[in-house]
Formats: C-alpha cells, structure tokens, sequence
C-alpha cells in the first residue's frame, strides 16, 4: 500500500522584504500566502496522504498575529495531515509561533513536529522529524534517525531543515548540519530537506524542495513542491517537482553597445505576459554615447512599467559623449559656455564628474525640445 506526500519548505510568512518600497514588499509578502494556499489545494486535488513542510513556515519568532490566522486559514483546503517542522527562523522555543498556533486551538489533522520523535501517520508512514530548538545548532539533530525504531513495513520518512554537509557551499555549511548519507544511515525511504531555497537532488533518496514562491536572485530553482509517491517500504520514491510559485526573480548582466537599446528587453527572455510577475535585477556594463544613455534610461523606464519591481546597477556602463551628442545640444549664452568648458575636462582627472554633467545637460535639452 503505497503513500503519496507533498514536500515543501521555507515558506517564511510575514517576510518582510524590506529592501523594496512599501507597495511592492507588501505585494511580495502576501503572495507567499496565497502560494500556501495554492499548495493546500493542490494537495487536496491530488489526494496526498500528507503535506510535509521542512522547516521555516515563518520568517521570524516574532511573526504577527494576523499572519498566524491567515495562516491557519490557508491550510483549511486540504483536509488531509500537514506535518510541520520548526526550522531555523521558527525554532521551538518556550514562546514561538508553535506555541502562540495552539493557542488558536489548531485542527486535528495539523501536526506541529516539535519533538524528536516518530509521527505515525495512517498506519503506513513513520515521519522522523529533526525539530530545531535554536537558530543555529552545531549537532547534526538528524543523528537520532539511525537508531528510530519503527514498525515493520511502515515507510520511513526524515524531515529535517538544515545544510547537508560537503554538497552545499561551503558559506550554507556554517550551522545545523546533515549528513551526505542520512538516508542511507537511518534506512529511510525519503528524506525531506529544508533551509536551501532552490529545488535540490542530493541523492535518489534525499531532496531540498526549495522554498514555494521565489524571494531571492539565485537561479537555484525555487518556486515548486515535490510530489512524492512510495509504492512500499524500501523501493526508491517517485518525485515530480510540480511550480506553484508566482514571482519569477531575474538577475541579468548586459552588455550595452553604442545604438544598442534591444538587449533590456531581449535579454530577460521572458514572454510580455509574464513580466508583471517578474521582480528584475539588471546589471548594465558597457561604453557608450549619450545619445544611447537616453535610449537606455527610456528603455529602462518601459520596461520598469512593466515589471513588478525593476532594480538597475550602471556602474559599469560609461558614457562617453561624441562630437554629435555635444552639437546636438542647441545651448547659447553661458549654458553653452559651461558646456566647453565641461568638454575639455573629459580627458582629464575630473572626467567622470564631466560625463555626468553633460549627461545631464544632455538630458535636460532632449527633454525640453520633445
């Protein structure tokens, strides 16, 4: 009698994505709970034995009130057993999110796995939970797995939020390790993982379900939950990654050539439908005239228009003003006296303070003659 689950992890509800103005971190944040929502659904459809979440359903210790609600709320679609890990942003402390949860007198088919201990579940899956008591553990919490006695034929499942050691980078391996081999160790038919936001193979046992709604510029897969099917203690798992993320994050390097405005848009590669769902990373680099500055920054403006929410770095990009950016540039009196005088200082050590000056000077009359 085989069993099917839906492993997800990191959802960090009540984010506060403060690096985005206010309208957009607002938009970011309430779309991680309509995502849980699509997965409650989804599950629902699919009539899963259980949807296991890896750690990390909140952001913070400290999440607010209404995000708790709204959370018990978004898990009412799917009537089946939510199994829910306390991970490294949500660790099970004396006064955390799990605690403040029981209080609002969560339904039966929710289970807070808190406790280093087997969950049985329908009497076909035994979950071996790894819950985290503390932001940053140096134990590997998943030790306890190897020796968990289960009964026999039961599927065996580990759930546990932290870095599988010598397979992440070197920077995610600080704190809450795993070992590369658990699911060997502790003879488990799946190990469900949580902490590293993009969707992960470790081995044909062992898998990162990424976090459900993209919130990071890191092309590592985010956006999905794993559908997994076990036919029977000790056959390998069946996993199908299914998207149920809204906002694609975009990092784009570009190199911009004089006359050359086409590469913003192309280089996103995304269809124009889509770009209302895109947050946007462009990272210009290149040298060119003013009259393609103005281009690039109208360009930009559109394509702003379009997104979600667009960051631009132009470092990189130089501008170099030509004798024709600079006669195109109809100015008498003083204005035009300054303007020379700003074009003997681009070869000199003010050269960059010149540029930007004729930029602007340049922008003002392409402006003001429209």
């Amino acid at each position: 009698m085989g069993i099917r689950l839906l492993h997800t992890a990191d959802l960090q509800l009540g984010k506060g994505f403060g690096q985005f103005p206010p309208d957009v971190a607002a938009a970011l944040r309430s779309e991680r709970m309509e995502t849980l929502k699509r997965i409650a659904v989804l599950a629902q459809t699919l009539t899963v034995d259980a949807v296991l979440v890896a750690g990390d359903c909140f952001d913070d210790i400290a999440v607010a009130d209404e995000t708790l609600r709204r959370f018990r709320v978004a898990l009412e679609p799917f009537d089946g057993t939510w199994v829910l890990l306390p991970g490294n942003h949500d660790p099970a402390i004396a006064e955390s999110p799990w605690s403040r949860l029981r209080r609002l007198s969560l339904p039966a088919n929710v289970i807070i796995a808190d406790r280093p201990e087997p969950i049985v579940l329908s009497n076909k899956v035994a979950v071996l939970p790894a819950p985290l008591c503390r932001r940053r553990d140096a134990a590997d919490l998943t030790d306890w797995f190897d020796a968990a006695v289960t009964e026999e034929g039961l599927v065996r499942i580990g759930l546990a939020h932290g870095s599988v050691r010598d397979f992440l980078p070197e920077a995610s391996e600080a704190a809450n390790p795993i070992a590369i081999d658990r699911a060997d160790r502790a003879r488990l038919d799946y190990l469900a993982l949580g902490d590293w936001h993009g969707r992960l193979q470790i081995s044909e046992r062992t898998w990162y379900s990424g976090t459900p709604e993209p919130d990071r510029f890191r092309a590592n897969e985010p956006g999905y939950v794993l559908d997994v099917t076990i036919e029977a203690a000790g056959v390998m798992p069946s996993v199908e990654a299914i998207r149920v993320g809204t906002y694609r994050w975009i990092q784009r390097s570009l190199e911009i050539v004089p006359g050359g405005t086409e590469e913003i848009r192309a280089g996103l590669d995304v269809p124009e439908g889509e770009l209302e769902r895109c947050v946007v990373q462009l990272d210009l680099r290149g040298t060119i005239d003013l009259a393609t500055r103005m281009a690039v920054s109208e360009k930009l403006d559109d394509l702003g228009a379009r997104v979600m929410h667009l960051e631009e770095n132009d470092v990189g990009l130089v501008v170099e003003p030509t004798d024709d950016d600079l006669d195109a540039i109809d100015v008498t009196g003083f204005v035009r006296v300054a303007m020379n005088r700003l074009r003997e200082k681009l070869h000199g050590s003010d050269a960059t303070t010149a540029r930007r000056a004729l930029a602007l000077l340049y922008g003002l009359h392409h402006r003001s003659a429209g």
